[in-house]
């Protein structure tokens, strides 16, 4: 039996995760945790029965505490209870589908405690990596990727697991607004950035799959995962989102991984690894499937991307600054406080301010985190 914790168990991932275990005999949910939808946490609890359960605010905390009085479950809350979550010793995996920094800590307490990492969240790498990755070969942890392009890349190098890649091809859709121009995105409006055309996913993830951020995330994310330089990754836009990303090896030969835009694939591979079991589900069609087009991304509209690639060149703290500056930016977007074009202005004012230190620790990530934040509410 596997036993898995999933961190942002009432997210887009989160509940994903629950449907692929729903479906397998031998795995078996021992935590959840929540940001503040303690609705369908308590439903998940009741259907999972979970042993424990962690909510961020403690006030919605004690609410659940009283929803759930009749069942055998802890109720934990804060950073304290996603930390006693991600060590617990039955568990063998930790799915870490929480958005944004706050998965950093329990990712490295998890890993340090034994526990393999379905990472799902991408700001852990991005910002974090150069202590998550030899800290997992320390311990002989496996980091086993949850987002769709980096576990197509995953699967592609397992059938040789000793040959490094030359050139990673990261695929993107190219979001909602592929083929605009600069001054089409002034016109944007927050109901558009949430239409994406080929994936549902969470409201942040959304509007940073839009502004193409969240591709330069991806691209950051590949570098720590795969070993690979920045100049190695390069974004592809293949709007069909057939091909989730696909491997270019020294003779010159390319390995793709193909699929329906299902995120359930990629979470059950995580999960049953090295095995892989049925899913069901669409199937690809080749007798239907038309075309697959591929396009270079335009990173002068879409200059979050390039600033991506600047802020992984440089390293040290400068990921953390573009990671945080966007996170705030989008809440400040969804809350509809900024234009939608100034959540690149933001980022890119933010790395432009930054005095970049190299080799932080966790602690000076966290602060650089809060000092970017108090320089956005300073000046937005």
């Amino acid at each position: 039996m596997k036993h898995i914790v999933v961190l942002g168990s009432t997210g887009s991932i989160g509940t994903q995760t629950l449907d692929v275990v729903r479906c397998q005999e031998d795995m078996e949910i021992c935590a959840l945790a929540a940001g503040s939808n303690i609705v369908r946490l308590e439903e998940q609890i009741r259907e999972f029965h979970p042993k424990k359960v962690a909510v961020w605010e403690e006030e919605k905390a004690r609410e659940l505490r009283t929803k759930v009085k009749d069942l055998d479950v802890c109720v934990l809350s804060g950073m304290e209870g996603l930390l006693e979550l991600a060590v617990m010793e039955e568990a063998d995996v930790l799915v870490t589908a929480v958005v944004g920094m706050i998965g950093i800590r329990p990712t490295i307490e998890a890993i340090k405690a034994g526990k393999d990492i379905a990472l799902a969240n991408k700001e852990t790498l991005v910002t974090a990596g150069h202590l998550i990755m030899p800290l997992a070969a320390e311990k002989q942890v496996k980091i086993l990727p949850v987002d769709s392009e980096h576990s197509a890349i995953f699967q592609c190098l397992q059938a040789k697991k000793e040959i490094r890649p030359h050139k990673i091809l990261l695929t993107a859709s190219g979001g909602p607004f592929r083929g605009k121009k600069k001054e089409d995105l002034e016109k944007v409006q927050l109901e558009d950035a949430l239409k994406h055309p080929n994936w549902a996913m969470g409201k942040k993830i959304t509007i940073d799959s839009s502004t193409m951020v969240n591709k330069g995330l991806e691209v950051m994310e590949a570098r720590w995962l795969f070993d690979v330089k920045m100049e190695q990754v390069q974004v592809v836009v293949q709007p069909q989102s057939i091909i989730h990303s696909m491997v270019e090896f020294d003779d010159g030969a390319v390995m793709a991984q193909l699929g329906t835009p299902d995120m359930r694939l990629p979470i059950q591979y995580a999960l049953t690894y090295p095995d892989r079991r049925y899913l069901s589900g669409e199937r690809l069609d080749f007798e239907t499937l038309t075309r697959i087009t591929f396009e270079k991304p335009d990173m002068k509209t879409f200059y979050g991307l390039r600033l991506a690639y600047e802020a992984g060149t440089v390293g040290g703290t400068l990921p953390t600054v573009f990671n945080a500056a966007n996170e705030r930016a989008v809440s400040k977007f969804l809350a509809r406080k900024i234009r939608y074009p100034q959540i690149t202005e933001i980022i890119q004012e933010c790395m432009r301010n930054h005095q970049t230190r190299k080799e932080p620790t966790l602690d000076e990530i966290l602060e650089i985190e809060q000092e970017t934040y108090e320089f956005i509410e300073s000046r937005w």
